[in-house]
């Protein structure tokens, strides 16, 4: 669908069927940035929002975290989804706001800074490395691997990353991939575990709040270096975390952790297949592995959106939004703003300038946003180290959701580089 063609009162950009069989509303969004970049969206199928579309005016809202709060409403979801309470079920870092926000990110902050990153980089090598060569050994066939690569290759690192430095036995990991789908993908059909996406988020909360309460306890009586350990014995105001806020903060770096290099990932491999030329240039020069994993970030944009609620009347672009109002902040549009990128339709692995917000701005700006680079361009080293090229072999299916941009499985025929088969 061509962009002239959409109206601003009809279109589309919440409804989480959409984005499963199309993607994103990229039409949509090029519209709003042009006609109406901060525009009120009342359907009846949502609680009104504004739609904030432009990169400019996300950071300045992310720059205000005392006017644009994060905690009465975290996303902006269709009424099927609500669920009752649901800012109840969890207290993290996502649903926090200054003072609070800032003291309960320092308890981990400096294990996520960019020297600490790279000290993880040979293990989150070793790991990325190992995964290629259980894949290549089980499914290597004529010089080929065909393979679910989401399942199969993206999903394994980022959660054995994550998993390790919280300390969780490998042989949980399994259950702990099937609580984090659950989680992200409660409206998802192939995820919804019971008779809806509330009672699907419920039972995945349940069961890792018990995990890893009984992990805090571990810890507690036994010590070492990981993250449970370092949040199971810090102490605000001289007492322990309450138990909520250490749970909901697990969820966090469980749930956060993985699934953002995940589709990313997945996204970054795809945009490779669609656009071959900026494979083989990569394969040419290495160098701009990093340049690429900043192209593969934004041209994905794995999370679609935060909300934010105005504590007081504020003016933006000529609309009067009021005090109590919400504000939904769309990241992938922001990150095809021609009024920042040169060719934003394009995917550039040498793209410079990039000032993408993939990671978000301000307070909330992603406390693993080290850890995912780092992770992207051990993955797409290996890759480039393993594979010539590759294809898709069926359409790749999309997670119901418009909270996060995810890939539930893209089937793929590996080209193996020669001596790697």
């Amino acid at each position: 669908m061509q962009a002239q063609a959409l109206s601003i009162d009809t279109l589309d950009i919440i409804t989480p069927d959409h984005y499963a069989k199309n993607g994103y509303p990229h039409s949509e969004w090029t519209l709003l940035r042009r006609e109406a970049p901060v525009y009120w969206y009342d359907r009846p199928n949502v609680e009104p929002f504004w739609a904030i579309t432009k990169h400019a005016d996300i950071v300045t809202i992310g720059r205000q975290p005392k006017i644009f709060l994060n905690g009465p409403r975290l996303l902006v979801v269709t009424r099927d989804l609500v669920i009752p309470g649901g800012e109840t079920l969890f207290r993290h870092l996502l649903n926090m706001d200054p003072p609070e926000h800032g003291r309960y990110r320092d308890l981990v902050n400096r294990r996520f800074t960019p020297r600490a990153v790279r000290k993880l980089e040979a293990e989150v090598a070793e790991i990325a490395n190992n995964v290629m060569r259980e894949l290549v050994a089980t499914r290597a066939s004529g010089g080929n691997v065909d393979c679910d690569f989401v399942v199969d290759m993206a999903a394994k690192v980022p959660l054995d990353v994550i998993a390790a430095l919280i300390g969780v036995p490998r042989e949980d990991r399994a259950q702990l991939f099937q609580w984090t789908n659950e989680t992200i993908g409660s409206g998802d059909p192939e995820f919804q575990k019971g008779a809806s996406a509330e009672e699907t988020i419920r039972r995945a909360r349940e069961g890792l709040f018990t995990y890893f309460s009984n992990l805090v306890e571990e810890r507690r009586k036994n010590p070492c270096d990981d993250l449970t350990s370092v949040l199971a014995t810090s102490r605000l105001d001289g007492e322990p975390l309450p138990l909520f806020e250490l749970m909901s903060y697990f969820l966090l770096l469980v749930v956060a952790g993985n699934e953002t290099t995940r589709n990313a990932t997945s996204g970054g491999l795809h945009a490779f297949i669609e656009n071959p030329e900026q494979w083989r240039m990569l394969k040419r020069d290495p160098s701009l592995l990093r340049s690429a994993v900043e192209e593969i970030v934004r041209w994905v944009t794995p999370v679609i959106q935060f909300a934010r609620t105005a504590t007081q009347d504020y003016e933006l672009r000529g609309q009067k939004i009021r005090a109590g109002d919400s504000l939904c902040l769309f990241y992938p549009s922001a990150n095809r703003d021609e009024e920042v990128f040169q060719e934003p339709f394009k995917f550039d692995i040498r793209r410079n300038p990039n000032p993408h917000l993939a990671f978000g701005i301000g307070e909330h700006f992603c406390l693993g946003a080290n850890l995912a680079r780092l992770e992207l361009e051990v993955i797409f080293r290996e890759l480039l180290k393993w594979v010539d090229s590759a294809e898709l072999t069926a359409p790749m299916e999309r997670l119901r959701s418009s909270f996060v941009g995810g890939i539930k499985h893209m089937p793929v025929r590996l080209k193996l580089a020669p001596g790697q088969g």
